[in-house]
């Protein structure tokens, strides 16, 4: 059955000229081996209403996969996950579409997360496949250079089918810029490096480096403002808190939580984990179960389990907050299909508003963010 790419629901189709509001701008990389997508999708979303206008195939790619937008705004940058690798630069027209400025390896196989340092001059990336990151220079103009900075993951763990060796799942720099680091579902890892934010290299950092209990998998993590860090295990269904140690880079596990609820035993695997702007709540997905479940952060770090909500679809495999923090949109990939939900902000609960648009294949929404 051919997979439909885009389709908005009646009710979503409230544009910025019909409402008078203004529209927060937005991306969608997609897998489009076997599942129908073209590449990346534009869309934007009234912020008013939550209703997202009619979407726009903005650039033709092979699975791009996980996006990140330069915050000046006029770059993007995609992970094309393929056998050998590619991080594909572009810049954003004013009409929303991509012009390709150029490809650049990804120094490894299938990557599957990309981000920029503290800087904004360098793109990093996950390769999963073979658990290599890189570290890549942005040029003048927007393009991307060889890998300035790059590092080879060891080892494995106690899962012999998925964690037979190293398998980078994503990768960020602290906010400081002194320490990158990659969560490794393979290899039960945070691994951290000391970052060189001038020659855009990367060393290993042994002291820096956490183990997460065995047979966890992470997959990614949030930093919080305050210094803690949030880790999301994709094969334990678990979210694990840690102090960091900003002179150090080293991290310390406080507090384990479950992302289902109590007596679920049906199979899943959690996904994306995000803080709300306002830094009061966490929120992660479950494939499965299918849901999101958000938690309130206590002053000392500590999670509380606020509810779960159904997203409305199969497998979240991703999800953002626009930049007002006013709504959330879960991407979920076996339903093709992007729903909308309200926040509410004082208690951190999600409220459906009936808002979808249909993409093939959704795996990673951002938000090009104010200035």
């Amino acid at each position: 059955m051919k997979l439909p790419l885009l389709f908005c629901a009646a009710s979503a189709l409230a544009l910025v000229t019909s409402t008078g509001s203004a529209t927060e701008d937005f991306y969608v990389g997609t897998y489009t081996k076997f599942f129908g997508s073209k590449g990346i999708y534009h869309f934007q979303l009234d912020e008013k209403t939550g209703a997202i206008s009619k979407g726009q195939l903005a650039a033709s790619a092979t699975n791009p996969s996980f996006l990140v937008i330069h915050p000046n705004r006029h770059w993007l940058y995609a992970a094309n996950e393929l056998e050998a690798g590619e991080i594909s630069a572009y810049a954003i027209a004013p009409d929303g579409r991509l012009q390709l400025l150029g490809k650049q390896s990804s120094r490894g196989s299938g990557p599957c997360h990309v981000s920029l340092d503290a800087t904004h001059r360098f793109v990093f990336t996950a390769n999963y496949n073979n658990g290599t990151v890189a570290a890549l220079p942005i040029q003048r103009g927007g393009a991307v250079g060889p890998a300035s900075g790059f590092d080879q993951h060891q080892g494995g763990s106690v899962n012999h089918e998925r964690q037979e060796g190293p398998h980078a799942h994503s990768i960020y720099a602290s906010p400081d810029n002194r320490f990158v680091y990659s969560c490794d579902l393979g290899n039960d890892k945070v691994e951290a490096y000391r970052f060189d934010d001038q020659k855009g290299t990367l060393e290993r950092s042994r002291t820096a480096t956490t183990k997460i209990a065995s047979g966890s998998g992470p997959r990614h993590l949030v930093q919080h403002p305050r210094g803690d860090v949030y880790v999301i295990n994709e094969m334990a269904n678990t979210v694990t808190a840690l102090h960091r140690d900003a002179a150090t880079g080293a991290m310390h596990t406080f507090q384990t939580v479950h992302t289902l609820p109590a007596g679920y035993k049906q199979p899943n695997t959690t996904a994306e984990l995000a803080l709300h702007p306002n830094g009061r709540f966490l929120y992660a997905s479950n494939r499965g179960h299918d849901s999101i479940a958000v938690y309130a952060i206590a002053g000392n770090g500590r999670l509380s389990l606020v509810e779960h909500v159904s997203t409305q679809g199969k497998t979240p495999r991703n999800f953002a907050f626009d930049p007002s923090g006013r709504w959330l949109l879960a991407a979920n990939q076996n339903t093709n299909d992007i729903f909308v939900f309200r926040v509410d902000s004082r208690t951190g609960k999600l409220t459906a508003n009936r808002q979808k648009v249909n993409v093939s294949a959704p795996v990673c929404i951002d938000f090009v963010r104010p200035k």
